[in-house]
């Protein structure tokens, strides 16, 4: 395995994103279980998020998505143990996926063990189009993109686009997605947790 660096997607790949959705709930006037209910709708169809809101029939609270910040709290107990596992294999380590420019931030601030930070609002470009892994690539500083994984938790918007772009494609199943989408043969990793993930790849260099 020719591989240089490892980028990793941000819910629910790194951040447990249930006190988020908690929030969510509370501001949207709703239980927890009615959003999560409507999220797995949403996973079921293949839709993105903000189609939850259609499926429980309530309007779409205004900046929903920006205006709850991650804490470093919501970081999975295995994320900064894996970052810092990954960089000493002498890898480049990133983390991009699509969140704002807020996010983005936050990341940055949270002084994550990481050499590259961004997301599709600075990239301009979402998962899981393939010019997002293009920019995966490059931000990676590598020549080649068998080069580079990528580690998600989604299925259709990880795993399979990353896998087209022909980057190791890394699924993490944990949260809704990684639970209800089975993994697909394309994936190069299947993993429960990102404990592992370093011992993994050291046995693959």
């Amino acid at each position: 395995m020719g591989l240089r660096a490892v980028f990793f997607d941000v819910g629910e790949t790194l951040i447990d994103e249930e006190r988020w959705w908690r929030i969510l709930a509370e501001r949207a006037g709703l239980q927890p279980h009615v959003i999560w209910a409507a999220l797995g709708v949403t996973i079921e169809r293949g839709e993105e998020h903000d189609a939850l809101w259609t499926a429980i029939g309530v309007e779409r609270p205004v900046g929903w998505w920006e205006s709850i910040p991650y804490e470093l709290g919501d970081l999975y107990p295995d994320a900064i143990a894996c970052l810092e596992g990954v960089r000493s294999l002498g890898l480049r380590v990133g983390i991009v996926g699509n969140q704002t420019e807020a996010l983005e931030r936050w990341a940055r601030e949270a002084a994550l063990p990481t050499d590259v930070i961004s997301s599709s609002a600075s990239l301009g470009v979402k998962k899981p189009d393939p010019a997002f892994f293009e920019r995966v690539v490059e931000l990676a500083g590598c020549d080649s993109p068998d080069e580079v994984a990528y580690v998600g938790d989604r299925v259709d918007n990880d795993v399979l686009p990353a896998a087209a772009a022909r980057l190791i494609a890394v699924h993490i199943r944990r949260g809704p997605w990684g639970r209800l989408q089975q993994s697909p043969p394309e994936a190069n990793l299947v993993l429960d947790d990102l404990a592992s993930l370093p011992q993994t790849l050291a046995s693959l260099l």
